[in-house]
């Protein structure tokens, strides 16, 4: 028994030895005993699948594409696809303590795999208890947790821009670093733009908008506008989010090119349609979004479709993207009777 016990030592001594000097020399081989205990993962990490048209290319593209094809296909062994349905939840948020049993409840309610999701909060200027809240959520869900509670990625960055705001500016100024979030996106193949201080949204808001299949979706923003005692009753909050018209085109035909139209339904009439003017109409184009909710295939941000801070069409930051984002091929979309819930300004 004392042989054996001396025998397996030795092999493992061995084994540990050969490794060390392997790894040393820089052959490390498939076939060493750490790997086997402890593989590495693939060295090569695809982001997203890629498409293109093939019957719209010359012969020779068409050729050189299905060369690519073929070495894709012979490194296969060592590359990692992507989870189809990974999402990354991005948001922005400041000062909103108040807010977030209300935002994780919420995220606790969602109809989709735990494993799929990951989440990031960009923390700026904010002088409450937040981030402090922010990192206790972030140890309850990833360590202290049932595993099956755990997301993917649970971030927490920061970034002040000491801009002094009051709370009605404040949805602008989260368009203003929602950029600065996107350092936090991996291979996971959507991206939700969450406000911090939505109210109500279904549970099943992630399959529902998926199912559109299209680049760009959000939902209608409402706002609860419901008095104590009285009837339930929500307007519209999102005025982002709108439609072009004969009349708003016209009006823009009219402006210079460095121009800044600020969307702003009490002192300003645009002629754009918005959410609410559609009826009995499921989806519809749009030509401008908001960042309370919306869900983007992550490709779009891949190509360089980001929020602007220039000047896009007259529009910066979710106006922008939505109009940089059709300039470059992509579809944007609303759900006028699909609403989400908006806190009272």
């Amino acid at each position: 028994m004392l042989c054996v016990l001396l025998l397996t030592l030795f092999r493992w001594a061995y084994l540990y030895r050969r490794f060390t000097i392997e790894a040393a020399e820089g052959t490390l081989r498939q076939t060493n005993f750490y790997e086997k205990i402890k593989p590495n993962p693939p060295p090569i990490k695809v982001l997203g699948k890629s498409t293109t048209d093939v019957d719209s290319v010359s012969a020779e593209k068409l050729d050189k594409i299905r060369k690519i094809l073929a070495k894709n296909t012979e490194l296969r062994e060592i590359t990692s696809e992507p989870d189809p349905d990974s999402v990354l939840i991005l948001t922005p948020i400041k000062d909103s303590a108040e807010y977030l049993d209300r935002y994780f409840s919420l995220i606790d309610r969602l109809d989709y795999p735990r494993s799929s999701i990951s989440i990031a909060f960009l923390v700026s200027d904010s002088i409450d208890k937040m981030q402090q809240i922010l990192v206790q959520k972030q140890k309850q869900y990833q360590q202290d947790g049932p595993e099956e509670q755990r997301f993917n990625q649970f971030e927490i960055y920061r970034q002040d821009f000491f801009y002094i705001l009051s709370h009605r500016q404040r949805h602008d100024f989260k368009m203003q670093r929602e950029r600065q979030t996107m350092r936090a996106l991996k291979d996971e193949q959507w991206v939700i733009w969450i406000d911090g201080d939505l109210e109500e949204y279904p549970p099943t808001i992630i399959k529902d908008l998926m199912a559109y299949d299209k680049d760009i979706i959000v939902p209608a923003c409402m706002e609860n506008r419901t008095k104590a005692g009285g009837p339930i009753r929500h307007t519209l909050y999102d005025h982002n989010a709108w439609q072009e018209t004969d009349v708003s085109r016209k009006m823009l035909a009219g402006l210079k090119d460095t121009d800044f139209l600020a969307e702003d339904t009490k002192y300003i009439r645009s002629g754009r349609r918005y959410m609410d003017e559609f009826k009995n109409e499921e989806i519809v184009p749009l030509d401008g979004i908001g960042g309370t909710f919306a869900l983007v295939k992550s490709h779009v941000h891949r190509s360089g479709v980001v929020f602007p801070t220039w000047l896009v069409e007259h529009e910066v930051e979710t106006e922008g993207f939505a109009k940089l984002a059709k300039l470059n091929g992509f579809g944007v979309y609303g759900l006028p009777s699909y609403h989400v819930i908006h806190v009272r300004s």
